[in-house]
């Protein structure tokens, strides 16, 4: 059994991050890596290859192409070769590597919003336009619940060369229906707009949740899909930006392939040997563990919110180790992220770089420990009764 209460001590670290990055008295609940250690598997897999001692060049093989493509029919059935394949330093540098190949200065990427804020980022990289496509947001006492408006779904689409599906949702939380993957599928397929889908967070799904790959919804959706996937989010490995581009459709992969080798895309070889120890089986009973403490993490954070902080709303998220808090209600003036981060010494992620939509609103990481988020909670509460 692995103790999910004790984390290791984060702020030994002498580069800047999760914990480091503010001042010792502020606890963060920011950036989306969990504060556990990785599963003992993939710790082995990096100790076996640095007492080996040579840390030379690798390329992935077919070994690890294999664990990949047996790992996503195993979980969903998904039967996908190995040739399709290709390694990525990361999610965020495969869904760029798309948008520059397939995407135009006409047309451009297309994506749901409020959504993870690096892919706000890719019309600059890649220098093309961006379509925003908002949820539709209801509220049913204090609880967020966000849906599609079809109708302006098919007409932003129209427009995009590339729609980037966020599936499950980052920051919403959203395991999308079967349905629904199947009617956004068949608006882009309608107006031959290719599918690029960022499941990264398919694996860290609550409540026992079931999750279906984009791409699995039909032989002939599978032909328009880059999948995007990682063990990074998974198995907190994030730090090794290790990733998997998944596309069986040769025409689409030989053209990625290409740009990802012309701009010298390479994922390191502990990187490598990390994923092939992730992917392949042995850390799933570890994984199990994990998904049954963020489920309790999740509820204890909707509970302590909805009992609280009446004034606030919060996401019920089926998926990831992230909240959504809307402050909109609350006498807060001006930014949450700046007020927490002052008068409650609370690190969140500032609402309005995940979109507009998200002005008034803060992102939380629960990816921690039970006594770490109840003091943030805590500290929260205290800041908005000084009000």
């Amino acid at each position: 059994m692995t103790n999910f209460d004790l984390i290791p001590d984060r702020r030994k670290n002498i580069n800047p991050g999760k914990w480091t990055l503010y001042p010792k008295d502020t606890l963060p609940l920011w950036i989306a890596d969990m504060d556990f250690s990785a599963p003992k598997p993939v710790l082995d897999a990096l100790r076996k290859r640095l007492e080996h001692g040579v840390l030379g060049y690798e390329a992935p093989g077919r070994v690890l192409k294999t664990t990949v493509s047996e790992r996503m029919e195993r979980l969903y059935g998904w039967k996908v070769q190995p040739d399709a394949v290709v390694a990525v330093p990361g999610v965020a540098n495969g869904f760029t590597l798309a948008a520059r190949v397939f995407c135009s200065p006409k047309k451009g990427i297309a994506f749901q919003t409020p959504v993870y804020n690096e892919f706000h980022e890719i019309k600059e990289h890649a220098g093309i336009p961006q379509m925003d496509i908002p949820f539709v947001k209801n509220v049913r006492k204090n609880i967020l619940h966000y849906e599609i408006d079809w109708d302006l779904f098919e007409r932003r689409i129209k427009k995009a060369g590339v729609f980037l599906l966020c599936s499950p949702h980052n920051p919403l939380g959203i395991v999308f229906s079967r349905r629904d993957l199947t009617r956004m599928a068949e608006i882009c397929l309608r107006h031959k707009v290719l599918i690029v889908s960022d499941e990264i967070h398919s694996e860290l799904l609550l409540d026992g949740g079931k999750f279906t790959p984009l791409a699995k919804i039909s032989r002939e959706v599978e032909k328009h899909v880059i999948t995007l996937i990682a063990p990074s989010k998974t198995f907190n490995i994030p730090g090794l930006f290790c990733g998997f581009a998944v596309i069986p459709n040769k025409d689409l992969r030989e053209p990625f392939v290409h740009e990802a080798e012309r701009l010298q895309t390479y994922v390191s070889s502990l990187s490598l040997h990390a994923a092939q120890a992730a992917f392949s089986g042995r850390c799933d009973g570890w994984l199990e563990e994990l998904l049954r403490y963020l489920t309790a993490n999740r509820d204890f954070l909707v509970d302590y919110v909805t009992r609280n902080m009446p004034n606030v709303r919060t996401t019920i998220p089926a998926a990831t180790f992230l909240g959504w808090l809307d402050f909109t209600q609350t006498e807060i003036d001006g930014s949450p992220f700046e007020f927490f981060k002052q008068k409650a010494k609370v690190a969140l992620s500032e609402g309005k770089i995940f979109g507009r939509e998200g002005r008034g609103h803060a992102r939380i990481n629960f990816g921690t420990s039970r006594a770490v988020l109840a003091e943030a909670l805590e500290r929260m509460r205290k800041a908005i009764e000084s009000l």
